[in-house]
């Protein structure tokens, strides 16, 4: 068994969790898929943070935790002494729920964004936190009078999680992949080879290229839904590949010498696909995909070309990059069993030459008693070890850029605004998209 949840056994939960219980006890990480456990071995985390118009105690907040736990029941897993399923005692919300008070809010969110490692430095706590920022003379001119940020381990949460959540829904997980849609042998042959061949040569290749460890940064960055919806009608792409292009050409830099690449940006990206299969991962929703993106001096050109790359590769084939990548964890996690040396600290600061990920969440939009209160900009990002993040979050009215890169290409975020400012005014002749599998909604 894989994923426990109501909805997972309807109508044997009492069997399921009794035999989650036994489990977990000689394994924590026992119920977690190979995917899950990657993200796990290599502190992989999440992040979701909001001003609200509401103030919190530390009742409020652990309150908050028991409606999270029982609509996100995989919350409970993973840690020593966990309780598949159970709701948390006091002693365990207390140690994972914080409050302060604080005189404004300059700098939130970006000054409470961080790698979370926090969230590993005790085995026998939840593997998530929440905490609150309380403004001390009550609401600020904006109507802020809290704000408040959920950070969890990958291998509990992902992108349409959150936006569950912050619908106040269920998000609990059943078993994602479709036993009846069977991939051809061959193709699950090839790309098992592929994994486990691609896990050998990035043992190695981290080993002997692996770079220090890089001064890193977070940032975030709110733009209106509109502004982006007119321009893409414009230009004649799609939303998503606008913030795709936005993104990497400002990133990127101008002139000769560029950040990423001066020909080619390595990119993976993520989307959600209901055409499960039998290889798919019994946890996690999400779909990744790899993309290369010709370096381009103009914008126009350039974000074109993006869209046609796009719409090209779903086209073709969305799942061969999925099943390979699920191949290689199951290939780290057998070879961890047998040396638990391995993968190393190198391994995880390995990219493997991927300039930046670009992942697209669920449109989150508050409703119900979770986000009671809770204002747009909402703000939702990931922090993978060595691995140049951008989690594009839209909400109603606005949608949020949440980087989680390497220092030096901060410095090159603003830009974005002023490449956009900059498209908006240009006048560009009309251009035919081409079709995708997939578009903004």
């Amino acid at each position: 068994m894989k994923s426990f949840s109501s909805s997972s056994f309807a109508g044997q939960h009492a069997d399921a969790l009794t035999l989650a219980h036994a489990a977990v006890r000689r394994d924590p990480q026992a119920l977690f898929t190979d995917f899950q456990w990657f993200l796990y071995e290599g502190r992989d985390t999440v992040f979701f943070t909001a001003f609200s118009t509401e103030t919190y105690d530390k009742d409020g907040l652990a309150n908050m935790v028991a409606e999270m736990v029982a609509l996100a029941p995989q919350l409970t897993h993973g840690f020593v002494g966990a309780e598949p399923g159970q709701p948390f005692p006091k002693h365990l919300l207390d140690a994972i729920t914080s409050l302060e008070i604080v005189d404004d809010f300059d700098g939130f969110p970006n000054k409470w964004l961080s790698k979370s490692t926090d969230i590993f430095e005790r085995d026998d706590l939840p593997l998530f936190r929440v905490m609150a920022a309380v403004r001390r003379d009550g609401p600020d001119a904006q109507g802020r009078a809290a704000v408040l940020q959920v950070r969890s381990s990958h291998a509990l949460l992902e992108g349409s999680d959150s936006a569950l959540l912050t619908r106040s829904s269920a998000a609990g997980h059943g078993v994602q992949s479709d036993k009846t849609n069977k991939l051809p042998f061959g193709t699950r042959l090839k790309s098992a080879l592929r994994g486990g061949m691609t896990a050998f040569i990035y043992l190695v290749l981290a080993n002997i290229l692996a770079p220090k460890e890089q001064p890193w940064g977070f940032k975030t960055l709110a733009i209106e839904r509109h502004r982006l919806r007119l321009l893409a009608n414009k230009l004649g792409v799609r939303q998503r590949s606008l913030m795709f292009a936005l993104v990497t050409h400002a990133l990127n830099g101008e002139g000769a010498e560029k950040l990423m690449s001066k020909k080619v940006i390595g990119a993976a990206y993520t989307m959600l696909d209901t055409k499960r299969n039998n290889t798919d991962d019994d946890f996690f929703r999400v779909r990744a995909l790899e993309a290369k993106f010709q370096v381009m001096d103009d914008f126009v050109d350039y974000v074109r070309a993006v869209d046609n790359t796009v719409a090209g590769i779903e086209q073709k084939d969305i799942t061969s990059f999925q099943v390979m990548i699920m191949a290689m964890f199951k290939a780290m996690r057998t070879l961890n069993r047998f040396i638990p040396a391995l993968p190393n600290k190198r391994f995880w600061r390995f990219n493997g030459g991927m300039h930046i990920v670009l992942t697209l969440v669920p449109p989150h939009r508050t409703y119900g008693p979770m986000t009671h209160g809770m204002i747009e900009p909402l703000y939702c990002g990931a922090w993978h070890a060595a691995v140049n993040i951008c989690t594009f979050c839209p909400g109603r009215d606005y949608v949020t850029l949440n980087f989680s890169m390497e220092q030096r290409h901060l410095a090159n975020v603003e830009k974005i605004l002023a490449l956009l400012d900059h498209v908006e005014r240009r006048d560009v002749t009309p251009h035919q998209m081409a079709p995708s599998v997939e578009r903004l909604r």
